[in-house]
């Protein structure tokens, strides 16, 4: 294959028609860019410099279609299956390289040397400066190069990635958005083995003890935990007397627990997640206000 038909077919190759999938995790950006967040952003960025054509109007097609039937994330590995031209969906695995146990430990000493750091990641959300803790330790969060990402598809395009490989690219930046962790994950980091980190008292390059204050700071700044226990959720209570007269209003959030738990993995709909079940959260919310004041029984509808 001479060099100008090679060149031709990464730009331009042949198009096939999908078969439709059934079940298929569909991103919930309908239209302009994946991601809302300023990390899940960094990590579409990065695809989106790998000059792979119209593979990439592609894979958001499939994405938005709906063509990735499953994906599983795990330790530095992205396994997924998307439903292509052929009867059996093609196989993709997406690899990155992971952090040595001694850059993990590195790192989290940085990281616990900053209070603000330490509690924006255990609130869960991607503090804006950490690429510069990650930078400082001589180590990346994000690719920074085609070659720090590992990928492989099964589909017969020879390209590498191919728009398989793009629309799970794509579907990785949606669900970075709801839990940043993930991106950790893939560099080797859980969230548990991360937060040990942070808070397991090392040495700096002086041989003193790492500062352990951040973690306490980060720990006084982290909501209240969901209980685990559902008798309460399912069966309710007997209500106290001392709120007999009290003035009964709206929650001023709308199903905020939903909305701390943010979106189902993976969620696979047309419509979002929030949009689905705050209606059904503000609807009972009414409803136990009704039964409170006595205008409807308890076992009212």
């Amino acid at each position: 294959m001479s060099d100008w038909y090679r060149d031709s077919y990464r730009r331009f190759p042949p198009k096939s028609t999908p078969r439709q999938a059934k079940g298929g995790i569909k991103a919930q950006s309908k239209q302009g860019g994946f991601g809302k967040s300023w990390w899940a952003k960094r990590w579409i960025s990065v695809l989106e410099t790998f000059n792979i054509g119209s593979r990439l109007s592609r894979g958001r097609s499939y994405a938005r279609r709906g063509q990735v039937v499953s994906i599983d994330i795990d330790t530095g590995v992205v396994q997924a299956a998307v439903q292509g031209s052929r009867s059996a969906p093609y196989q993709v695995k997406i690899a990155m390289a992971t952090l040595t146990d001694g850059d993990g430990e590195k790192l989290g000493r940085a990281l616990a040397s900053q209070a603000l750091f330490a509690a924006k990641l255990l609130a869960n959300e991607m503090p804006q400066d950490i690429e510069t803790v990650f930078q400082a330790s001589s180590l990346s969060l994000f690719p920074e190069r085609l070659g720090d990402l590992k990928t492989e598809c099964s589909c017969p395009d020879w390209s590498n990635p191919c728009k398989h490989v793009a629309a799970v690219y794509y579907l990785l930046g949606e669900e970075f958005d709801r839990d940043p962790f993930l991106i950790f994950k893939l560099r080797g980091l859980d969230r548990e083995k991360l937060v040990g980190l942070i808070g397991s008292p090392g040495r700096d390059a002086h041989g003193a003890e790492a500062p352990t204050g951040a973690l306490s700071a980060a720990s006084s700044m982290r909501p209240e935990p969901i209980t685990t226990d559902v008798s309460g959720f399912w069966h309710g209570a007997e209500l106290s007397e001392e709120l007999s007269g009290v003035d009964l209003q709206s929650p001023p959030v709308t199903a905020p627990l939903l909305k701390r738990l943010g979106s189902f993995p993976f969620w696979r709909s047309d419509q979002r997640f929030a949009d689905v079940f705050e209606p059904i959260y503000e609807r009972a919310s009414l409803q136990a206000m009704k039964v409170f004041v006595g205008e409807l029984p308890k076992s009212g509808r």
